[in-house]
C-alpha cells in the first residue's frame, strides 16, 4: 500500500489543509513571486531619472507619439461614406456594409477641437487658489450707510415713476372723448353659450306638483316671505320664536 506524499506549496496554498496550531490562530499562507518581479505599473516613457528631474523637464511636445502620448484617432465620418456609396450605386445595406469594409474615411477635425487639444501655456503670474475676500467695512455698517443707500435709491426709483405718469397725464390732457370714440371703446355685453346637455336632459318636467294650481303656488310663497320673519332656522321653516327687545 503506497502512502501519497504531500507537496508543501500546495499545503501551504490550500488554506483548507492547513491546520491550526495549538494556541495559535490560523495561519494563511501565499506564495509570493520571485525577486524580480516588481509590483505595480510599468511607466511607458522612460526618463533620466532624478538627475533629468533637477536639470530641466522634458517638455510634453518632445515625447514621441508611441510613448506617454497617444494621438486620437478621429471618428469615422459615415456621412461622406454614405454619399460615396450613392455616387457609386449601391443601395441595398448589404453593398454598404461591404463598401464600409474596404474603404474607410475620416472625419475632419474642427478648429474648436484642435484648440482643445493644444498646450495651454499658463503665465508664470498666475495665481492659483480662491482669491482673499475683501475686509468688511465695519465702520459703514455701524453708520447705516448701506441702508441709506438703499433708501436714496427707493426714492430716486419713486420719483422716476412719478414723472412717468405725470409725463403721461400732461400727454393726454388734450385730448377729449366724443360720442363716437367713447362708442368705438364700448364692447357690448355677450352672453355665455349656454352648457352642453344631452337633448332628453334639456327640458325636464318636474314628476311631482304639490300645488293644485300655478296660482296657489304663488301664493304660497307669498305668504311664506312674510311668515318666515317671525320663524327659527335658516329658510324661516322652524317654530315661532318670542321677539326679542
Amino acid at each position: 500500500m503506497s502512502v501519497g506524499v504531500f507537496d508543501t506549496d500546495v499545503l501551504y496554498d490550500n488554506p483548507l489543509l492547513r491546520k491550526s496550531e495549538l494556541g495559535k490562530p490560523l495561519k494563511r499562507g501565499f506564495t509570493l513571486p520571485s525577486e524580480e518581479f516588481t509590483f505595480g505599473r510599468a511607466n511607458q516613457s522612460k526618463d533620466g531619472g532624478a538627475a533629468e528631474a533637477i536639470t530641466g523637464w522634458t517638455p510634453l511636445a518632445s515625447i514621441p507619439p508611441g510613448k506617454g502620448r497617444k494621438e486620437k484617432k478621429q471618428e469615422r465620418d459615415f456621412i461622406a461614406l454614405n454619399k460615396a456609396c450613392v455616387g457609386v450605386g449601391l443601395i441595398t445595406a448589404q453593398e454598404h456594409f461591404q463598401y464600409r469594409a474596404t474603404h474607410d474615411v475620416r472625419r475632419q477635425a474642427s478648429e474648436e477641437e484642435k484648440n482643445k487639444t493644444k498646450i495651454k501655456r499658463i503665465p508664470a503670474t498666475v495665481t492659483f487658489g480662491v482669491p482673499t475676500r475683501p475686509s468688511t467695512p465695519v465702520f459703514d455698517l455701524i453708520e447705516h450707510k448701506y441702508q441709506d443707500r438703499w433708501l436714496q435709491e427707493r426714492r430716486k426709483t419713486e420719483l422716476a415713476k412719478r414723472e412717468r405718469v405725470e409725463e403721461k397725464e400732461t400727454a393726454q390732457k388734450g385730448i377729449y372723448e366724443t360720442r363716437a370714440s367713447s362708442l368705438r371703446k364700448y364692447c357690448p355685453p355677450v352672453d355665455a353659450p349656454p352648457l352642453w346637455h344631452m337633448p332628453r336632459f334639456r327640458e325636464v318636467q318636474p314628476h311631482l306638483e304639490t300645488f293644485r294650481s300655478l296660482k296657489t303656488k304663488e301664493r304660497s310663497f307669498k305668504h311664506h316671505a312674510y311668515d318666515c320673519t317671525a320663524r327659527t332656522g335658516v329658510f324661516g321653516h322652524g317654530i315661532y320664536e318670542s321677539a326679542k327687545s
